[in-house]
């Protein structure tokens, strides 16, 4: 008898995993969050606040998921080339770097996770004015090996990252309209 339930469950684990496989193969290899805010603010006004890393405290969902967390910058204060790491037990160990800042309207991120999984994504904030203020996007997008489409199986990047996406696009409408 027990050697028979045994033996069910194993092949019910074994479906199970397969399963789950099956569908993970059959997720896109890649991934793409972006969300939007209309902020009554000028180009100019909120562009130093993404522009700058020290600036991302005022608005960053990260930032206040762990105010212990260690942050190291380095490079230019300020655009292309301006460097930021940090290292963290809430919110993990990564860097990122401004690969392309078009004053008032773009700016483009390297972003690099080491723990607590390794990625590298690429990040994109886009200021876009609009009668009376700007239109904000944000959009990070990157590769999907096998253990991030597992993963996706049981939950959306997109609702995950997005809620803290769009909890920072509201931090950063409060800053720049202050």
């Amino acid at each position: 008898m027990f050697k028979t339930i045994a033996i069910i469950a194993a092949v019910a684990i074994v479906v199970f995993i397969v399963a789950v496989l099956l569908l993970a193969a059959n997720k896109p290899d890649t991934f793409r969050v972006q969300r939007q805010a209309t902020i009554q603010a000028p180009p100019e006004k909120i562009f130093p606040l993404i522009n700058d890393y020290k600036q991302w405290a005022a608005w960053s969902p990260w930032e206040k998921k762990d105010p212990a967390m260690k942050r190291s910058f380095s490079g230019p204060a300020t655009g292309k080339g301006s460097a930021y790491a940090w290292e963290s037990k809430e919110v993990g160990t990564g860097d990122m770097l401004i690969t392309e800042s078009v004053p008032s309207s773009l700016i483009r991120i390297d972003l690099n996770f080491t723990k607590p999984f390794e990625a590298r994504n690429k990040v994109v904030f886009s200021i876009q004015p609009q009668a009376g203020g700007s239109m904000v996007s944000w959009e990070m997008a990157g590769p999907a090996p096998l253990m991030s489409r597992v993963m996706q199986v049981f939950f959306s990047m997109d609702k995950m990252v997005g809620k803290d996406f769009e909890a920072g696009l509201a931090d950063l409408k409060a800053a720049a309209e202050k």
